[in-house]
C-alpha cells in the first residue's frame, strides 16, 4: 500500500505544479489565438484543480497523507515549473502543456497498475477516468497544433 500512497502523492504534487503552470499560460498568452487559448487554459486549470482535490482526498480516504506545501509539490512533481521571464509563443505554451500531460498520463498509468495490484478498484477507476480525460485534451491540443 505504501507504493500506492507514494504514487498518489506524486500525482498530487504534479497536479499542484500543473495548476500553477496552466495559470501562468492563461495569464501570459498573447497573439491572434489569445481568446481561444486564454479560455482553454482556464478550462484546463479548473479541471486540474478538481482532480488535484480528488486525488488528495482519495489518498486521505485510504490512509495516506497528501503533500500540501508548494515545496513538496515542486520536490515530488513529475513536471517542472519555469518562471516566465521571456515572451513564450502561444504554440510553445501548447507544446509544454502536451509534454506535461504526457508525464501526468505516465504517473496515472503507474497509479492504475499499483491500484490494481492492491485490489483498490476505486483508486484504479479514478486514475483511469482522469487518464482518459487528459488523453482527450492531448488529442485536441495536438490537432490545434496541426
Amino acid at each position: 500500500m505504501k507504493q500506492l500512497h507514494d504514487q498518489l502523492n506524486k500525482i498530487v504534487a504534479t497536479q499542484g505544479v500543473l495548476f500553477t503552470k496552466l495559470h501562468q499560460h492563461h495569464w501570459y498568452v498573447k497573439g491572434p489565438n489569445f481568446f481561444t487559448l486564454h479560455e482553454k487554459f482556464e478550462e484546463l486549470y479548473d479541471e486540474v484543480n478538481a482532480q488535484f482535490d480528488e486525488f488528495a482526498e482519495r489518498l486521505l480516504t485510504i490512509g495516506g497523507h497528501p503533500y500540501s506545501t508548494l515545496a513538496e509539490f515542486i520536490e515530488h512533481s513529475s513536471i517542472k515549473e519555469a518562471p516566465y521571464t521571456d515572451k513564450v509563443p502561444a504554440e510553445e505554451m501548447v507544446k509544454t502543456v502536451l509534454a506535461d500531460f504526457e508525464l501526468a498520463v505516465k504517473d496515472l498509468e503507474k497509479g492504475i497498475e499499483l491500484a490494481g495490484e492492491a485490489g483498490d478498484d476505486d483508486t484504479e477507476d479514478l486514475c483511469i477516468g482522469y487518464k482518459t480525460s487528459l488523453e482527450k485534451h492531448m488529442w485536441m491540443l495536438q490537432y490545434y497544433l496541426d
